[in-house]
């Protein structure tokens, strides 16, 4: 095991397993096994219902979640494989296409080659909208009209615009800082800095208007800059740490302003609610230092963010350089990973039994429920049920989305999925990405995405 810390301290003791299933019985017996409880239907219909949210109408509720694709020019414009990409995900079906971490200022950029919204490629910005749009159009008929939301983010701590780490930190983390080697001297992000930051936000906002965007995604999940700010509660002297007002002021000031000074856009946030990372370290935590979710302050955070004009919400879970396991359960572990001491069904049930829960409490919020890949066929069953229960109002899928972007025109067409064109979770669209390469599915869309990993494995990214 090379890297164990983030799995010594688990909620449900369980083996990790690698999907093996044949039917729902299999899998029903296998939660019986485990003390586990997911929600089951036979009727998928509730995924392809229509929606109607922030104004804007959604033609099923089925959602491609945001995926870095590593695939942007070195100015931040979207290149061929990102144009591809989302054109594939356009014609698949999917009424909602959140976007992928799109960076609202050059030091934020996870990799040389993520995305960069600015006056210099806006116009490629619309472009790939414009391509998108044709493209579903295409394939399901001029009223299928997908809603897109582009992700704006700072990367934070995994801020690495020239290929080099270059952490931008909110507070000093026990777990996460030896990563980088940061010691206790190593300098904050100051409150100036922070001010200086929100007009970025606002300002990338109105770019996306005029791309063409329907809505905006204020990143605050995965340990990145603005998740980092939530769960800095050891940020001492400053209007953005300490107190929940003061963690919570970036994001609420954020959207307000977004929403008084950006008329006319959704406004969502993938916004993480259990970080799995012990207290003071992390935003949804146990105060007694377990990795038991406590969704005091997310619920609370969730009905000032509705009050403020939020539209939507994202869920968000852990921390995909850190314990990938808790949002994103794998069958094969990325090189330097980790084997979870849970079933990957225990970090499901986890997800869904969150995602109820703050459906209970702010049920006026709509929610996009995630990390249910690792079902593959069997996906349909559990989130027509989330659905149907109202514990969410989108499904969404990442990884299982690259493997089969078309996975909503079969489920629209056959009313089921293929298991042959699924996301097996290998890990190597992860692979790709921790080796400095453009990423996609390396298992289903061999012949693009086999030779990049080869190349990347064997240090020679392109």
């Amino acid at each position: 095991m090379a890297d164990p810390d983030p799995a010594t301290n688990v909620r449900i003791p369980s083996e990790h397993e690698a999907f093996h299933f044949r039917s729902l019985a299999e899998v029903q017996a296998q939660l019986d096994k485990l003390a586990l409880s997911l929600p089951f239907t036979d009727d998928i219909s509730p995924l392809l219902a229509p929606a109607e949210i922030g104004g804007r109408h959604f033609p099923n509720r089925l959602c491609i979640q945001p995926m870095e694709g590593c695939d942007g020019t070195s100015n931040g414009a979207p290149a061929e494989l990102a144009m591809r990409r989302y054109q594939r995900f356009a014609a698949g079906g999917s009424g909602l296409l959140w976007m992928e971490a799109t960076a609202v200022v050059p030091e934020a950029r996870a990799n040389p080659r993520q995305l960069w919204l600015h006056e210099e490629t806006v116009s490629e910005f619309a472009r790939m909208r414009e391509m998108l749009m044709a493209a579903a159009a295409e394939s399901l008929g001029e009223d299928h009209q997908p809603v897109t939301i582009l992700q704006l983010t700072h990367s934070g701590r995994y801020s690495k615009p020239r290929g080099i780490p270059e952490p931008i930190i909110a507070h000093h983390s026990a777990p996460l800082d030896p990563r980088h080697d940061l010691g206790s001297e190593y300098l904050l992000i100051s409150d100036e800095e922070l001010d200086r930051l929100q007009d970025r936000f606002v300002e990338t906002a109105h770019l996306a208007r005029r791309a063409g965007y329907d809505g905006i995604d204020i990143k605050a999940t995965h340990r990145y800059l603005i998740n980092e700010l939530l769960a800095s509660y050891t940020r001492e002297d400053s209007k953005y740490g300490g107190s929940f007002e003061n963690r919570i002021r970036f994001l609420l000031e954020v959207i307000g302003r977004i929403k008084t000074e950006v008329p006319g856009l959704l406004i969502g946030s993938r916004l993480n609610v259990y970080d799995a990372l012990p207290y003071p370290h992390g935003f949804g935590m146990a105060r007694d230092g377990s990795m038991e979710p406590d969704l005091g302050e997310p619920i609370e955070l969730i009905r000032r963010l509705h009050e403020a004009g939020l539209d939507i919400i994202n869920l968000g879970y852990g921390n995909p350089y850190y314990n990938p396991h808790v949002e994103r359960p794998f069958d094969t572990l990325a090189s330097g990973g980790y084997i979870p001491h849970e079933h990957p069904l225990a970090s499901i049930a986890t997800m869904v039994e969150i995602a109820r829960e703050i459906h209970e409490a702010v049920p006026e919020m709509p929610l996009v429920a995630t990390g249910l890949s690792w079902l593959r066929q069997f996906f349909p069953a559990v989130a027509a049920a989330m659905l149907e229960q109202g514990w969410c109002q989108f499904a969404g899928v990442g990884r299982l989305g690259l493997a089969c972007p078309d996975f909503a025109r079969d489920l629209i067409e056959c009313g089921k999925l293929v298991p042959t064109k699924l996301c097996i979770t290998c890990s190597s669209c992860t692979q790709i990405m921790r080796d400095g390469g453009r990423t996609g599915c390396v298992v289903r869309d061999r012949e693009i995405y086999a030779p990049i990993y080869q190349r990347c494995r064997f240090r020679d990214p392109d």
